[in-house]
């Protein structure tokens, strides 16, 4: 914390202004509801300044990014692609933080039971976030593999692409598919879903929420500003109570 406070000390005697009173954010679809509360929180004690959000699968954003997207700061739901953006030289380093943790799990609708990974070549079609570009489908197809399991589904056609987590928990709620990997954040925003199991990859790694400043919003007071606003009490308080787990 005391590093990127002497950061952004420093920068801020050099940034010049963005656009006036806009910071603009690009997270992960899985943090929706939380980065817009954030948002609002910030905003309640910063009049004039607006968190401008856009929501979609982390790999989408980090190639818009990429491509000159305007975005003052990212979150995704996976390290790849914030290292993906490193070699893009898109980001600034020194600001490249964890803000919170997650859970991966499988869930269902209705009667659906599954107490584990064996159960599930019984249960027909399953959603999942496409692993190329989704990191709840990266996490759900490593768990799958480490069960044997998933060239198995993927062959007879059991798996159903998302494009993001929030399409695979929709596929799930509305029954049309028998079950869905998503984050636990994700299934608690659902009544008509039950989680039936956790399902985090089996060597140990977690479902990890980095965050950082895109160059253009190095230039940015405000996003700078907000960043700092992530990392404090008031901010862990808020991802809590959305059910995330703070750094």
């Amino acid at each position: 914390m005391a590093r990127i406070l002497i950061f952004l000390s420093i920068t801020l005697l050099l940034a010049l202004p963005a656009t006036a009173g806009e910071i603009r954010v690009l997270a992960a679809a899985s943090m929706t509801e939380v980065v817009r509360a954030l948002g609002e929180r910030y905003g309640a004690d910063h009049p004039g300044v607006e968190v401008v959000s856009s929501f979609a699968g982390s790999g989408t954003l980090a190639k818009q990014i990429a491509h000159g997207a305007p975005a003052d700061l990212y979150i995704s739901a996976n390290p790849q692609w914030m290292d993906y953006l490193r070699g893009q030289g898109r980001i600034v380093e020194e600001t490249v933080r964890t803000l919170a943790y997650n859970e991966l799990v499988f869930v269902g609708a209705g009667g659906v039971k599954a107490a584990g990974m064996g159960d599930l070549k019984s249960l027909g079609r399953i959603a999942v976030g496409s692993p190329a570009s989704v990191p709840a489908g990266r996490y759900a197809e490593k768990s799958l593999r480490a069960a044997g399991l998933y060239e198995d589904l993927l062959g007879r056609g059991n798996l159903v692409m998302a494009k993001d987590v929030r399409q695979a928990l929709m596929y799930a709620d509305r029954g049309e598919v028998a079950g869905a990997f998503v984050y636990r954040t994700d299934a608690l925003l659902s009544s008509r879903v039950t989680i039936l199991f956790a399902a985090d990859p089996p060597d140990g790694s977690r479902v990890t929420y980095p965050m950082a400043l895109t160059v253009a919003g190095a230039r940015n007071r405000d996003a700078f500003d907000f960043l700092a606003f992530l990392l404090s009490p008031a901010a862990r308080e808020t991802l809590v109570r959305y059910g995330f787990l703070p750094d």
